[in-house]
């Protein structure tokens, strides 16, 4: 995957999309989100408590070097930029599987955005009203750093008839 040069599409000005509409290339860049400390920690409270993602002190002791995100709050941000300004898909963003890697930390005051990319589609044979859609989606830092890489395989209809 990765191989194929991906063509900016201004998703947020552009209507919804169906299987039809897709081409292998296309990208697609987010609004941004900013990160801060409250909800960094209210998440990690409620998901993922560990003290690296909860305690400013413990979390220098460790190997983040100092209070980070939990992989699980990035993702849950990557979501909802994909769904509320990413790709525009018409009948919404259905996962069937993936891939994740969180290759730095993602920090309080990192203001996020996701730039995706269409790897591959492969219309079903046994379902021709759909297909699977390969979707790659970086999400990055203010600094262009990549804090997540999702590699997802996406459900998407055709126009309906």
């Amino acid at each position: 995957m990765g191989q194929e040069e991906c063509t900016m599409n201004d998703s947020r000005r552009q209507a919804t999309l169906y299987l039809d509409d897709l081409v292998v290339g296309a990208r697609f860049r987010s609004d941004e989100f900013v990160l801060d400390e409250a909800g960094l920690k209210a998440f990690a409270a409620q998901f993922d408590p560990q003290p690296f993602h909860l305690d400013d002190e413990a979390a220098r002791q460790t190997l983040f070097g100092g209070l980070a995100a939990s992989g699980w709050h990035t993702a849950a941000i990557t979501m909802r930029l994909l769904v509320t300004s990413g790709m525009p898909l018409a009948d919404g963003l259905i996962g069937a599987g993936g891939e994740i890697a969180w290759p730095r930390p993602t920090r309080a005051g990192d203001v996020l955005h996701v730039e995706s990319c269409i790897q591959a589609i492969t219309p079903s044979r046994s379902r021709p009203d759909r297909g699977i859609v390969a979707l790659e989606s970086l999400t990055l830092n203010q600094r262009g750093e990549v804090v997540q890489r999702l590699l997802a395989k996406l459900v998407v209809f055709r126009r309906p008839v």
